[in-house]
């Protein structure tokens, strides 16, 4: 199969969707690879070392796409890209269609079969492809969350551990999943006094066992929410419905509960984000201030740590891409569950029932869709 790999053109993104290491696995099992000049450069890999690994460098994204059965991104197809699309070429990246009405039409429209990351999910309910960076996120999310509670930034002067004979900031976490995991895990390392909600009691049981002590885990109900907004600094918004609109559990009356200078992380803002009172923003203009809460809402936060996100998406998505490449997609789909799970658009229809709901657009099951055989 002839795999293309595009440099990402969304403001402030620096990842890429292949390593050098990445592309010389594909090359050893017969696939030709496109890569374009420069897409690597932002994560640390130059352009002699795709050469190297058996790569051919390619000038445009025009190129790319018109040569390439199956094009790998990191982010959203742009609407500049709209225009390359093409029946039949597989799309494989992050999607996240529910907030994004207009590409999923122009995916409609392509009659392309779009693959989204973050919707294949295995038997057991993980989300691979969605995980490395879920990880990545969570774990910048108390970064951030530290860096804008300090005064110069409009925050309230807190730090994040404290001192001794200082309280440590208070750090509220609504989600229990692999952001919220690891963004409790990050907060609870640097000292801070961590709660961390959860509407699964399950969940709560399990992380019992493998968060820290300092750790609260408390069950998730609109009453506790409002109480613990009262004492927050940090709240991270960490809830996630796999390719569907993120709930709103943090309105613009709560912030009225809030310290000034208190700050809201919103993780889930690719997916509509779970306050609010959430817009997205990027890395050179992160927040913004609603009522006296600072607001960090970057859609793409794996992005500014572009080297360590690569080689974990890397990680991550070569399995698939080589099995969608050595099978074709149809058998692949057909064979592996988790990965057909992932087929958002298929020819024209859309197969993703979250992203129909949120839309309001009419879906078929993937099966409906997929024929029996190449």
């Amino acid at each position: 199969m002839i795999i293309g790999v595009l440099k990402e053109i969304k403001a402030e993104e620096n990842r890429v969707a292949l390593t050098p290491s990445g592309v010389d696995v594909l090359v050893s099992q017969g696939h030709k690879l496109l890569v374009e000049k420069a897409a690597g450069i932002g994560s640390g890999f130059a352009d002699e070392e795709y050469q190297a690994a058996g790569a051919e460098l390619v000038a445009t994204p025009a190129e790319i796409y018109a040569r390439s059965e199956m094009v790998m991104h990191v982010k959203e197809i742009m609407p500049a890209e709209y225009c390359y699309l093409r029946k039949g070429q597989i799309v494989f990246t992050y999607l996240h269609l529910a907030a994004d009405e207009p590409q999923t039409r122009a995916l409609m429209a392509s009659g392309c079969i779009a693959i989204a990351y973050e919707t294949i999910q295995t038997a057991d309910r993980r989300l691979p492809l969605l995980q490395p960076m879920s990880e990545v996120a969570g774990r910048m999310a108390v970064q951030e969350g530290a860096k804008y509670l300090e005064m110069i930034e409009g925050g309230r002067g807190v730090l994040l551990g404290g001192v001794p004979g200082v309280e440590p900031a208070k750090v509220l976490v609504i989600g229990g999943g692999i952001v919220g995991t690891n963004a409790a895990k990050m907060a609870c390392g640097l000292g801070a006094d961590v709660t961390l909600i959860d509407a699964n009691l399950e969940r709560l049981r399990y992380l019992s066992d493998v968060l820290p002590a300092n750790c609260k885990l408390v069950m998730s109900s609109p009453l506790t929410i409002r109480e613990l907004l009262r004492e927050a600094d940090v709240v991270i918004g960490a809830v996630l419905i796999p390719g569907a609109k993120a709930p709103k559990l943090v309105t613009r009356e709560h912030l009225k509960l809030m310290k000034r200078g208190s700050v809201l992380v919103d993780v889930a803002i690719d997916q509509g984000g779970c306050f609010e009172t959430s817009h997205a923003t990027k890395h050179s203009d992160p927040v913004y201030t609603i009522d006296g809460v600072i607001h960090y809402a970057v859609g793409n936060m794996p992005g500014a740590v572009a080297r360590t996100s690569t080689l974990a998406l890397t990680n991550a998505t070569l399995p698939y891409a080589a099995k969608l490449a050595g099978k074709g997609w149809v058998a692949a789909l057909r064979e592996d569950e988790a990965l057909a799970k992932g087929l958002n658009v298929c020819d024209g229809v859309l197969t993703y029932a979250p992203v129909g709901e949120a839309l309001n657009i009419p879906t078929k099951r993937w099966e409906e869709v997929v024929p029996q055989s190449a």
